[in-house]
């Protein structure tokens, strides 16, 4: 199955996603093109640049609106003076003497309010959509959103995604500030280089049309961010709201690593957040933000395919190096286990038949002999890879142990179907098995054993299995 894999070990934000993700499209022409014709009218331009952080290469996407490119992304935090210069950026197209009579909270207040007190001149040249560049000053409703995605000429799916991406940022926003969707008005998150790193991580996400995407435990930095309601602890209110329910956690960086854009976008995408589970890797993406940190700032994205018969069939010679030998392997299976030495036999059953209902493909124990002579019990389960975490779990749940081993095995197996055959005693299952010339069948022991049951225990199981024949 084709597994997309996120590592936010440095947070995450729209651009560095999408930067991450243009690594790993296979078309990246096609991404390129559609994107800046979708969004010459907003006059808005895309172009990935080659980037490197603590020695690594990646991609970061440059972002252009009105020509000029977004001041602010996941690990470039804003400190409280770098927030006080975007701040500043309104007043350069001020008049001194409107400098001096306008508070920075009467600006945010309302950007139509900014341009009453502009010279003539500056009315002139700044047009509405260079007003809309100054980012902590942009306020537009959740409705002129949506009209503004669905006027992209990209597929329907890629604006359907980005809608609902727009959806759970509107909510996020909604339930901070004690309001409904209707009456929210976006500020960061609804400036035009927003919607471009949304609608461009949707548009990919389809061209790469994985069947999962798993992510790890978002990072989502620390200390204080400064933004239109003043300054606020990270994560921002929106982004914690936006992450509940995801495993996520703060660090040193005393930066706001995970935007509420980004943040959306991983909700939305991702179908589970876990440790990176076995996976055939063909291609790495890095997107990188523009701050350096001790610590690579990027974001890492893994494409490849779970284990499987299909994909994964490795053979013992390969690994041992004989050609003499082609020994088959149709799958991958793992084995989880542990050593027991302190629970009872009839807590170890209930473990076993717990990991069965949970869907092991066996479970079983082993007598063993463990430290200070101590007798006790080896636990193994067989499972699939992807089933890892969701098993290891109940391991630790429901027994004592303080640690599981793991691994992998190629198996080779016949393929078994079900059949149903008529006796004089009523229906029995028969599983036949077949595969390298050989071919199997046997009764299913529950149908004889309720044959038996019903028949008060007149007739013996190989009296039942004779009649299957």
């Amino acid at each position: 199955m084709k597994t997309l894999y996120i590592e936010c070990n440095m947070g995450a934000a729209g651009d560095m996603l999408m930067a991450a993700l243009y690594e790993i499209c296979s078309e990246k022409e096609l991404f390129l093109q559609k994107m800046n014709e979708a969004f010459a009218p907003f006059d808005i331009t895309f172009s990935p640049e080659p980037s490197s952080k603590c020695g690594v290469a990646g991609t970061r996407m440059k972002v252009l609106v009105h020509g000029e490119e977004e001041h602010t992304t996941a690990g470039d935090a804003h400190t409280l003076q770098q927030e006080e210069h975007s701040h500043a950026h309104v007043h350069e197209h001020q008049t001194a003497e409107n400098s001096h009579t306008h508070s920075l909270r009467q600006e945010e207040h309302s950007h139509a309010h900014i341009h009453e007190h502009q010279t003539a001149e500056n009315s002139h040249t700044h047009s509405l959509r260079q007003e809309e560049h100054s980012h902590a000053h942009v306020h537009r409703d959740y409705p002129t959103i949506l009209k503004e995605i669905q006027s992209l000429p990209l597929p329907e799916k890629v604006k359907a995604d980005a809608a609902s991406v727009y959806t759970l940022l509107g909510n996020a926003e909604a339930k901070v500030h004690q309001t409904t969707l209707a009456h929210i008005h976006f500020h960061e998150v609804g400036s035009l280089d927003a919607l471009a790193d949304v609608v461009g991580c949707c548009y990919l996400f389809y061209l790469i049309a994985p069947k999962e995407v798993l992510c790890s435990p978002i990072h989502v930095g620390s200390g204080f961010v400064k933004c239109a309601h003043g300054v606020l602890p990270v994560p921002a209110p929106a982004t914690a709201e936006l992450l509940k329910g995801i495993p996520s956690y703060t660090g040193a960086i005393a930066s706001e690593l995970c935007t509420p854009t980004g943040a959306a976008l991983l909700r939305y995408f991702a179908t589970r957040f876990t440790s990176m589970p076995p996976l055939s890797v063909s291609s790495i993406g890095y997107g990188m933000g523009k701050k350096d940190f001790e610590i690579a700032n990027c974001v890492r994205v893994f494409l490849g395919e779970n284990f499987s018969a299909e994909n994964h069939a490795v053979s013992a010679s390969e690994n041992s190096g004989e050609d003499d030998y082609d020994f088959p392997c149709d799958d991958i299976v793992l084995s989880i286990s542990c050593n027991l030495d302190d629970m009872t036999g009839e807590a170890i059953g209930l473990a076993i038949e717990i990991l069965f209902a949970a869907g092991a493909l066996d479970v079983y124990t082993t007598p063993v002999q463990m430290k200070k002579s101590r007798p006790g019990v080896l636990l193994t389960c067989i499972c699939l890879p992807e089933d890892r975490d969701r098993l290891t779990v109940l391991f630790f749940l429901h027994t004592t142990t303080r640690g599981v081993r793991y691994q992998l095995y190629e198996r080779a197996k016949l393929e078994s179907t079900f059949e149903t055959r008529h006796s004089s005693y009523g229906n029995i299952r028969v599983k036949k098995s077949s595969g390298y010339g050989i071919e199997k069948e046997k009764p299913e022991f529950e149908d004889l054993k309720d044959i038996v049951m019903k028949h008060k225990y007149s007739v013996s199981l190989e009296d039942v299995e004779k009649h299957c024949q």
